[in-house]
């Protein structure tokens, strides 16, 4: 990768429309998240739209990703026609630019019967480091104040990032009796071992909760896993949502050469029970569709809905409709351009 599109990346500047795209089923082609500041986030298209025509073509099959692909990720213009969940629809031109991401989608706190349950959204580990901070100290003071009992984070399409900041989202996330404790180890081979490190957590804020619901998917990835895997030991971790996790235990830190940085795999990480063997990804408690249909926070939304069921209930809605082998696959092709990986840039000579 060119020094300077890694430069952007790591710090969350994009420069296309802003939105990210899934089928819901066959022919029903939707939004799955837009951001704020991009040039799609300025126009109103919110998550659950289903996008009917792409520069006008109707083929919006399964059968013409690579089509649709092209023309979300590597247009420079686009026409689209989208129908709004009232069922009005409305036709956008949109034209690529440059913007900065904001990763913190929303956070929201419901109370249902005796439960009060916070809400967080979060989509990458990479971006402005002082704005993911600041927003961290934020939320989580919030939840801690008004006192939630549950806590649900939605990291369904986050590949990863930062390891740093995944271990300060880890420190707010952790129950204080982590603190002082083994958050990870990070171990490269025998010819590197001066790079081995572990690192322990550093608890912030006061919210401490024994049970942690994550929901995830097959692009949840890397920084993500990294995350879940370290509060393993010390909370009781749920994962819900339509697939396993990515599945992979690994990082690197970019290595330059000329204009261009290499990422090669550097080192695995394990947390403080040696567990980090998730190659074929982390397993679900609860396998339930994307609810594609539906926006960020939607308490209607399956992967949403199914996860409070278990918080009120106890018991996880299993009737709801899982999205079909083919459909993943096809998902998968318009995801590809999304980062994946582990960064730690504490290695980086």
């Amino acid at each position: 990768m060119k020094k300077t599109e890694w430069e952007n990346l790591s710090s969350g500047i994009s420069g296309d429309f802003g939105i990210n795209v899934f089928f819901f089923k066959e022919a029903d082609l939707r939004v799955t998240s837009v951001e704020r500041s991009s040039p799609a986030g300025a126009a109103g298209i919110r998550r659950g739209w289903r996008i009917t025509k792409i520069n006008g073509s109707t083929d919006i099959t399964t059968g013409n990703a690579s089509f649709i692909s092209n023309a979300v990720w590597s247009s420079s213009t686009g026409n689209f026609t989208f129908v709004k969940p009232d069922g009005s629809t409305v036709d956008l031109s949109l034209k690529s630019a440059s913007y900065q991401e904001h990763p913190v989608y929303l956070d929201s706190i419901y109370t249902i019967n005796s439960k009060k349950i916070g809400y967080f959204s979060f989509n990458s580990f990479l971006g402005d480091t002082t704005e993911l901070y600041n927003e961290f100290a934020r939320v989580f003071n919030r939840f801690a104040s008004t006192g939630i009992t549950d806590l649900v984070v939605d990291l369904r399409y986050n590949g990863g990032g930062y390891v740093t900041v995944q271990e300060k989202l880890a420190n707010w996330l952790a129950p204080s009796s982590a603190n002082g404790q083994i958050m990870m180890k990070e171990q490269f081979n025998d010819k590197y071992t001066q790079y081995n490190t572990t690192d322990y957590f550093q608890k912030l804020g006061s919210l401490t909760l024994p049970r942690i619901y994550f929901i995830v998917s097959h692009n949840t990835a890397s920084a993500s896993e990294l995350l879940i895997n370290n509060l393993k030991p010390f909370v009781d971790v749920q994962l819900v949502g339509p697939s396993k996790t990515y599945g992979k235990p690994v990082g690197f830190f970019p290595i330059p050469v000329g204009d261009w940085y290499i990422f090669p795999v550097s080192f695995r990480s394990t947390n403080k029970n040696a567990q980090g063997n998730y190659f074929n990804g982390m397993d679900l408690n609860n396998q339930v569709a994307d609810g594609l249909d539906k926006d960020w926070g939607d308490i209607t939304e399956s992967c949403l809905q199914t996860v409070l069921s278990n918080i009120t209930t106890g018991v996880y809605r299993t009737s709801l409709a899982r999205e079909t082998v083919q459909i993943q696959s096809v998902n998968d092709v318009l995801a590809a351009p999304e980062f994946k990986g582990a960064i730690d840039l504490r290695k980086r000579k």
